[in-house]
């Protein structure tokens, strides 16, 4: 049986359910009935080829937000809109000094679960950690276009 999730849930807690789905099939109906823009957006920075990351790979230098509550943190959900700054061809305006500190002030502001996310993607080494293929979102999201996008 999958875990039941919270109303508006965590990106991190949405990407641990379909991890833990059993089957392609349940992990596909997750995948939809928790589609946003924010996981949307999360899958084809780590899934799609043509784009790449303007952070360099590996550790980033950030305090994991402390916050108690998960209120209080801001949710990627809605700072999603901001990750266009840190892939090429999104924002080449930006210095990449001030560009790696905004990055580390995304981080800092998020969930401790949704920043790994973001050091994860960037990387694209999202299904180290989750269990989900880039062919399972694919068939959740067939109007998602793939490539081209530089």
């Amino acid at each position: 049986m999958a875990t039941k999730l919270p109303p508006h849930p965590l990106q991190s807690e949405i990407l641990q359910a379909v991890s833990s789905a059993k089957t392609k099939s349940a992990k596909i109906n997750l995948l939809k009935e928790h589609r946003s823009p924010a996981l949307v957006s999360l899958f084809v920075w780590n899934f799609d080829e043509s784009i790449e990351s303007a952070i360099p790979d590996g550790e980033v230098p950030y305090k994991p937000n402390e916050s108690p509550t998960v209120d209080s943190q801001s949710k990627l959900a809605s700072s999603y809109r901001t990750l266009y700054n840190y892939v090429k061809g999104g924002n080449d305006t930006l210095k990449r000094t001030r560009r790696e500190s905004l990055f580390i002030e995304l981080l800092e502001s998020l969930h401790p679960d949704e920043a790994e996310i973001i050091c994860l993607v960037k990387d694209k080494n999202l299904s180290k950690k989750y269990r989900i293929t880039h062919n399972v979102v694919k068939e959740a999201y067939p109007d998602v276009e793939w490539g081209g996008r530089r």
